[in-house]
């Protein structure tokens, strides 16, 4: 049975007015790039639980300590605001196992391997990027960020290190949807899909031919590419079926 295990704030990074990145030292927390855990606080008094938690993906590889989570803060929520207000060895807890199954020993074998995220989806594309697990199962990586505005697009750096230790190998493409941003596409991930865009600019077919693609982000997005994807021909992938696209809902 799971149980809570107490880390503490080893950092903290404020990336725009709600984005928030929090890192936490809790080394005896295990899991595969990909998965989430769930962070929690003491609840509040009256609570039925004790803790009160959310599912938050890992940003970083399992290899690498400090964990770190990326998040949005709702601001009528009832944890966000708590974990960005929080500051270096302030307690939080985790539970002692991950779960999920979006990650790289669920996914099949493909030419190229389409990463589709928006907002905080971001974060566990990230994880699986860092690993060498992506790069030894397909020939090319497109990752795909999407956000409203240009100062959403988080974690540059970490992008750029991946981009220059896959020279070749790997294509980043932002998306902005509510302004001009040079450098980005704009509009919406499904119909730069459906129009072509978005496989002109990665030079990468998404096709069930030659690709798998990850969906990972905000319900309405996932929702709508997966019909694009399913008006293509490809299904979603399950254990007992095999398909061309992997899902999950997180923003």
């Amino acid at each position: 049975m799971s149980k809570w295990v107490q880390g503490r704030v080893a950092g903290k990074r404020q990336w725009s007015e709600r984005l928030f990145s929090l890192q936490v030292a809790a080394p005896e927390v295990a899991f595969v790039a990909g998965q989430f855990a769930r962070l929690a606080l003491p609840a509040p008094e009256g609570s039925k639980e004790p803790m009160l938690g959310r599912p938050y993906s890992f940003v970083n590889a399992p290899q690498d300590a400090p964990h770190e989570f990326y998040f949005n803060v709702l601001p009528e929520g009832p944890l966000s605001p708590r974990l960005a207000a929080l500051n270096p060895d302030d307690p939080v807890w985790l539970l002692d196992r991950a779960n999920g199954f979006f990650s790289m020993p669920e996914v099949p074998s493909a030419a190229a391997l389409w990463c589709l995220a928006t907002g905080t989806g971001l974060g566990p594309f990230l994880s699986i990027l860092r690993t060498a697990d992506p790069w030894e199962k397909f020939e090319r990586v497109v990752l795909v960020h999407a956000v409203r505005y240009a100062r959403d697009l988080s974690y540059s750096d970490e992008i750029a290190r991946v981009a220059a230790a896959q020279t070749g190998r790997f294509t980043f493409i932002p998306f902005v949807s509510r302004e001009p941003h040079r450098g980005a596409l704009q509009g919406r991930i499904p119909e730069a899909i459906s129009d072509g865009r978005l496989e002109a600019w990665a030079g990468v077919p998404l096709t069930a031919e030659n690709a798998h693609a990850m969906l990972c982000g905000n319900p309405e997005m996932v929702r709508e590419t997966q019909g694009v994807l399913e008006g293509r021909g490809m299904r979603r992938h399950r254990r007992r079926e095999p398909g061309h696209f992997t899902l999950e809902t997180y923003w």
